[in-house]
């Protein structure tokens, strides 16, 4: 199959490479001259595990291609898959769809023979519809099926979920679109990974029910865990002992400082406002919103009650602030509330992270920027473990209380327990929702 791929960002960008795996001839379409230099030159703009090296390979084999001719591209393709972002909106939260509806234009005017526009980009329910109006309004001749194909991709192992993937939800209207789609799905169809064939509506509302339900797990062990430390309990024992349950399971009730990312936080606020426009009350999800919030602030508190009450003219120590590890995203990051708080409240804070400095920088103003823990936390009193990288997994305690001015730990992904960071010589530590 032929596939042309609007939009080169996170989504775009792994799914190109990992279609072109699947051995169909993909052009990945982006607007950007600087960024098409950096692909052409086999180079990626982002930080994914294996990534480049699987972009590179099928570059080589003649598979893969970049362009800025949308239309060239568009006119070769038996399906057209938008991937553009759909930033939440200021003021109410709801999904920005000026580039979706742009590219769907733009597309309508390219369009030769019978093409199967695909919606990869998050949209909020009726969006697929709407693109089907831009486009028979714009090319009336056009030959032309919509489908939904929302993604479920994990930053940081976004190349495992799309080869091996828990489900592929696809909607469409009418069997020749069905097709099409299940030709593009055939090398995990053969594999039986499972394939949802769903309407349009359907597969929309999946992504959002998806991403609000495990913002509320999230959400819900925090909450727990802020209940643990009143009463003594352990909120790891707590979540090992319900996640054993099957009906719950496991993932995604680790305590932490809160989700951030390029989903949960605006596929939240989406779904709030589609109720809200669509006159049904989603008052789970609202609540995670502010519950959300609440969590990183409470994580401020921690670190001040650590330092005795007050960060002013502390010299603190953070390590990691990407949203979760083995990305360089930033985006509603728990570090874009915590580290601006401890600045604001005098402290001097240095920041480790190994890939988070290209975002950060201009993110997290009047902090100081270091290559490594020990270093950043030499004569400093207190080190906040804020995002679980491998690195800071794997600390030597003893090495790093030895070189703090004051040893006292926020570990806030409880990595470690208090048991250890005391014989480690930090005489002061605190996790979250633990003894």
């Amino acid at each position: 199959m032929k596939i042309a791929m609007i939009g080169t960002g996170y989504v775009g960008l792994v799914s190109g490479v990992c279609f072109s795996d699947f051995g169909h001839e993909v052009v990945c379409v982006d607007k950007d001259p600087a960024k098409l230099d950096m692909l052409r030159a086999g180079q990626v703009p982002i930080y994914e595990p294996g990534l480049q090296e699987l972009m590179a390979r099928n570059m080589e084999s003649g598979r893969l291609h970049f362009s800025s001719d949308l239309p060239a591209a568009v006119s070769e393709a038996d399906a057209v898959f938008i991937a553009v972002g759909t930033p939440a909106r200021r003021g109410d939260g709801h999904a920005d769809l000026t580039y979706v509806f742009a590219a769907a234009e733009e597309i309508a005017h390219a369009i030769d023979d019978y093409t199967v526009v695909v919606t990869k980009s998050t949209v909020p329910v009726g969006t697929n519809r709407q693109v089907q109006e831009i486009i028979a309004r714009a090319n009336p001749q056009a030959d032309f099926d919509v489908a939904s194909n929302p993604e479920f991709l994990r930053e940081g192992a976004a190349i495992d979920d799309f080869m091996r993937p828990d489900r592929v939800v696809v909607g469409v209207q009418h069997e020749r679109a069905a097709e099409v789609m299940g030709e593009i799905y055939r090398p995990l169809f053969l594999r039986d990974f499972p394939i949802v064939t769903t309407d349009l509506e359907s597969a929309e509302m999946i992504k959002y029910a998806a991403n609000a339900f495990l913002a509320t797990k999230i959400t819900f062990i925090n909450e727990i865990a802020a209940l643990c430390e009143r009463v003594g309990a352990d909120v790891k024992l707590v979540s090992k002992g319900i996640g054993l349950d099957n009906r719950i399971g496991n993932k995604f009730l680790h305590a932490g400082p809160g989700f951030g990312g390029s989903c949960f936080p605006k596929d939240t606020k989406a779904l709030a406002r589609i109720g809200q426009e669509h006159g049904v009350s989603m008052q789970i999800t609202e609540t995670v919103i502010k519950l959300n919030d609440d969590i990183k602030r409470r994580m401020v508190e921690k670190v001040t009650d650590l330092c005795g009450g007050t960060v002013n003219g502390k010299t603190i120590a953070v390590l990691g602030v990407t949203f979760k590890p083995n990305t360089d995203d930033m985006r509603d990051s728990p570090s874009l509330t915590i580290v601006p708080a401890l600045v604001g409240g005098g402290a001097h804070v240095r920041v480790v992270d190994p890939h988070g400095r290209r975002e950060g920088e201009a993110l997290l103003p009047g902090v100081q920027w270091l290559e490594n823990a020990y270093e950043a936390a030499e004569n400093a009193d207190a080190a906040v473990i804020l995002t679980e990288w491998n690195e800071f997994r794997a600390l030597d305690l003893s090495r790093l209380a030895g070189v703090m001015a004051t040893a006292r730990l926020a570990d806030l992904r409880n990595i470690y327990n208090r048991g250890d960071a005391e014989a480690a010589g930090f005489i002061a530590y605190v996790g979250v929702g633990r003894r």
